[in-house]
């Protein structure tokens, strides 16, 4: 019998027109929009359906519509599968992601989830503002390879370092604006594949974001987290993980800390985990999985 997982992306898997014909043909993913909308003060569902991209884009506004379409999801899942969502025994979130899968497995209301996650957004986007600064995805190196790229395209005290160690040979690293424009150059002379400024606003998991993390501190003091039916792996130390306790500090050292989503996946898979689920827009997850152990099989749910 297969051990199921769902997995939930992150931030930039948002794409303009998410989720219009999931609501359309479902009402349970329509309510939850609408519900947003009261929650959240704007028409969640129209910037989502909608654009202008610019506007989904904003940090501010592409977790809440990461997280709504993520749980719009498993609506759809509840009714097109109904015995894999029964039988999911773990889940797994890329950054946002996760406090998408901490809900999925009990640990925050719909609601409370939305909360956090609003003022998430909107605490990263402060930061951004604060410093410029930006990310760029690095192909074709290894950590050590990427780490050395980001010591040599720093310079004068700036930040630069790895931010999201996707699966091999896919690594972001994240920082200062003027040291991330050099990274192009360093990594190719490295013997990196490519590299790719990401549309992010700005270097997420490093302490750039550090003015983020007071913030979400207060917000997790007043947000109810309940132990989890099932375990979720973080993104932090990529084990299984249960507690309320532990999940406000994970969450909160998730701010600064780097995403390590292939050991995470190499974990679950080490736990028996071999079925999995994409649980939300796009592909990103279901590609990294390729990379990481093509013989896994991992589904889409709407995307």
């Amino acid at each position: 019998m297969s051990k199921i997982a769902f997995l939930f992306p992150g931030q930039g898997a948002q794409t303009v027109g998410m989720c219009q014909a999931l609501c359309q043909e479902l009402p349970a993913a329509k309510a939850l929009f609408d519900q947003a909308a009261e929650i959240l003060g704007y028409d969640l569902a129209d910037i989502c359906f909608n654009g202008p991209v610019e506007k989904l884009n904003a940090t501010v506004i592409s977790q809440p519509a990461l997280y709504v379409s993520s749980m719009a999801a498993l609506e759809k899942l509840k009714i097109d599968s109904p015995e894999a969502y029964e039988q999911c025994e773990g889940a797994a979130g890329l950054s946002l992601g996760e406090y998408t899968a901490i809900a999925f497995a009990g640990g925050l209301s719909f609601e409370d989830g939305l909360r956090l996650v609003q003022q998430r957004g909107q605490a990263m986007q402060d930061a951004a503002d604060e410093t410029p600064s930006s990310m760029v995805s690095v192909l074709g190196l290894d950590r050590e390879k990427t780490e050395q790229v980001c010591n040599d395209a720093r310079v004068d005290g700036e930040i630069l370092q790895v931010a999201n160690l996707l699966c091999k040979g896919n690594i972001a690293v994240s920082g200062n604006l003027a040291s991330c424009q050099r990274v192009e150059e360093v990594a190719a002379a490295a013997g990196a594949m490519k590299s790719i400024s990401l549309t992010v606003a700005g270097a997420f998991h490093t302490p750039i974001m550090q003015s983020a993390v007071a913030k979400l501190s207060t917000a997790l003091e007043g947000i109810e987290v309940f132990e989890t039916r099932i375990p979720v792996y973080s993104n932090v130390d990529a084990a299984p993980h249960q507690s309320p306790s532990e999940f406000k500090q994970l969450l909160v050292d998730q701010v600064c800390g780097p995403v390590l989503w292939q050991d995470s996946i190499e974990r679950m898979l080490a736990d028996g985990y071999d079925t999995f689920y994409e649980v939300g827009v796009g592909r990103v997850l279901r590609s990294l999985m390729k990379r990481i152990n093509r013989k896994t099989a991992c589904h889409g749910v709407i995307g």
